[in-house]
């Protein structure tokens, strides 16, 4: 149980898909909508132990390992798919028109599918699977703060816009390196 909390902990804070790993830096680009962040963590939460079983319990026996990333993409786009229609069933009133392309081009989800096979077991796999979606919804929703109260700031011309949100993601990023220390050796 203990591993599984330092995991979760581990890949909501310390190993953060968007900060920590650059995996889905394109999801800052964009105006974070309240849809995207429970989107790309439910992805992401399924995209985890879904890849740890693809490798382990296909790929491996078969020694078709290095055909991981083939098999993945097809598999993100079915699990984009359901994530919007699951979406779709639980809250209806959502606007989840415009978020499949979004979902598809998600680097955290693919990240999670790829890297989900290196933990030794399933529950490794799932803690991994449910910190890196939540921590894909706490930047994002941080991001958003973020921009919003800097667009009911002063801020001066030549930092609105893009430059504005790349110095947010750099400052972000170094607010999440401060949890290095905390996760598993």
């Amino acid at each position: 149980m203990t591993d599984f909390l330092l995991a979760l902990i581990g890949a909501a804070l310390v190993s953060n898909l968007v900060l920590g790993l650059p995996l889905a830096a394109d999801s800052l680009r964009q105006d974070p909508a309240a849809v995207l962040g429970p989107a790309g963590a439910l992805l992401i939460a399924i995209a985890a132990p879904l890849g740890w079983a693809l490798q382990h319990l296909l790929l491996r026996p078969l020694a078709l390992e290095a055909l991981q990333p083939l098999f993945a993409l097809p598999l993100l786009a079915l699990l984009a798919n359901l994530v919007l229609r699951l979406l779709r069933s639980w809250r209806p009133a959502w606007p989840t028109a415009g978020l499949r392309l979004p979902l598809l081009a998600n680097g955290a989800g693919l990240g999670a599918l790829l890297q989900a096979a290196s933990p030794a077991s399933f529950a490794a796999a799932l803690a991994f699977g449910l910190g890196g979606g939540l921590g894909f919804w706490l930047v994002l929703r941080a991001f958003a703060d973020l921009l919003a109260r800097s667009a009911a700031g002063d801020v001066p011309a030549p930092f609105q816009g893009v430059p504005l949100r790349l110095i947010a993601a750099g400052l972000m990023g170094l607010a999440f390196l401060g949890f290095k220390g905390w996760g598993p050796a």
